[in-house]
């Protein structure tokens, strides 16, 4: 299955005379979490909604193997504390991975606790995105004692791909809101808001075009499983999605391996955006190799 996947993936890639792709929305996870994690998706919790059969179940090595074979040049591991004393825990794990495996980038996490400054502080030289999930979470991104780590992470530059969109289902702390006033705080934040911000589409559409260093990720949102949960992408916000990504603040996500449906039908959704080739090429390698540092 997979030789065959691989085989289209990189023929659209090569139609397009891209070296391959990427992937700025990747998931791996210490196995006990990856477990855990794989466990909501198949019981469609209460954070899911929905039945999400996972197309991909593997180990690390197997899984990265996949995205070689599918020509990814560089990818995520993102992982995302949900608890208090977890996240440095993660942030380990994660830099052990990314030591393994040369794709990928040295990611991160952090929670609002009282010790989040100071391994943030510690890391700072290091990571090289940080993820934090609003809904899994479940936190303001706004709380008190995240305030310092924002302030050091939007001093040092260090990307943050940020969960904070409704999408799949809401809760008390999503949406543009708390963002609105995070970034009305720390405007040199450089979030990369994952899912393009489903469903709240539009809303944070306006805070990446306002906003220098906000951008969004692609990731599930415009294939036909996620518009059935937030609704279709708004056809009139194409244009300016269009010009975002040219300007370099649209990138490529899929969610990989935590996705219902084979890798290239994110590239095929993409693709029936009707936005052009410039604006793919960009999307699914220029605006992501500029991010994460890949020449």
């Amino acid at each position: 299955m997979v030789g065959a996947e691989a085989t289209s993936v990189r023929a659209w890639t090569a139609a397009l005379d891209l070296p391959g792709l990427v992937d700025v929305h990747t998931h791996f996870l210490p196995p006990p979490v990856m477990t855990k994690v794989r466990a909501q998706f198949d019981a469609a919790g209460p954070l899911i909604g929905r039945p999400w059969p996972l197309h991909y179940r593997d180990s690390d090595e197997a899984l990265v193997e996949v995205l070689r074979s599918f020509g990814v040049a560089r990818f995520t591991a993102l992982p995302y504390a949900h608890r208090p004393g977890m996240a440095d825990w993660l942030n380990d794990w994660a830099a052990g991975f990314a030591d393994r495996v040369p794709e990928a980038a040295v990611c991160g996490t952090f929670f609002p606790e009282e010790t989040a400054s100071s391994y943030v502080a510690a890391r700072l030289d290091a990571v090289e995105v940080f993820k934090v999930h609003v809904q899994v979470g479940g936190f303001d991104v706004t709380d008190p004692l995240l305030d310092k780590a924002w302030g050091l992470v939007a001093d040092a530059g260090t990307p943050v791909v940020l969960h904070a969109g409704s999408g799949p289902v809401p809760t008390e702390h999503t949406g543009p809101a708390p963002v609105a006033a995070l970034l009305a705080r720390h405007p040199r934040l450089r979030l990369v808001i994952a899912h393009a911000g489903a469903p709240e589409y539009a809303e944070f559409l306006a805070l990446a075009e306002r906003h220098e260093r906000v951008a969004l990720d692609t990731t599930m949102a415009f294939t036909d499983f996620f518009s059935e949960m937030g609704g279709p992408y708004p056809p009139a916000l194409l244009p300016r999605l269009r010009d975002l990504g040219l300007a370099g603040k649209v990138l490529l996500g899929s969610d990989f391996p935590n996705i219902p449906y084979p890798y290239v039908r994110q590239l095929e959704a993409l693709e029936r955006l009707d936005l052009g080739e410039e604006w793919l090429r960009a999307v699914c390698w220029h605006n992501g190799a500029a991010l994460l540092g890949l020449g």
